[in-house]
């Protein structure tokens, strides 16, 4: 049986790190769905369409891109899947991935939420920060991919 999992996330954008996340993911499982969410709380630079299309200008063919709208665990049904990839940078992340992993969980209890630790080289990355420095033009080559980095210049 294939084993597909799901990363969910705003992706505003998406930077080197969550493509970390998802190659160290795909040595896992078969198949990852990239799910951009739409409902947000903060503003959104990118609109939903233009992050689906980064993304998947960026990720492989075991990688598919999908947006979602509303909760999570109602995706997970759609799609007929049950785990979720979360990544976790510093104990910050924890409380809150933890907190949200036991609300899915109390929601459906099939769905699992496997966390993955952030590489070090990407630690102080966010897509705040790459927004932050994109916005007064310092060079975010590094950090996120370049259709991400042209976009983003375009942009700003």
């Amino acid at each position: 049986m294939e084993k597909i999992a799901v990363y969910p996330g705003s992706f505003d954008p998406i930077t080197n790190g969550h493509l970390d996340v998802i190659t160290r993911a795909l040595s896992i499982f078969d198949r990852i769905i990239v799910a951009v969410g739409t409902q947000h709380q903060k503003e959104s630079l990118l609109s939903v369409e233009e992050r689906v299309k980064l993304i998947k200008g960026c990720v492989g063919k075991r990688v598919r891109v999908a947006s979602f709208n509303g909760l999570l665990v109602d995706f997970l049904k759609e799609q007929g899947l049950t785990t979720v990839i979360r990544s976790l940078r510093a104990v910050s992340d924890f409380d809150y991935e933890f907190q949200m992993a036991l609300t899915n969980r109390e929601l459906n209890e099939e769905v699992e939420t496997v966390f993955l630790m952030t590489s070090k080289e990407w630690l102080f990355l966010s897509s705040s920060a790459v927004k932050e420095l994109a916005m007064n033009k310092a060079d975010i080559s590094k950090l996120v991919p370049d259709n991400v980095a042209r976009a983003l210049k375009d942009k700003f």
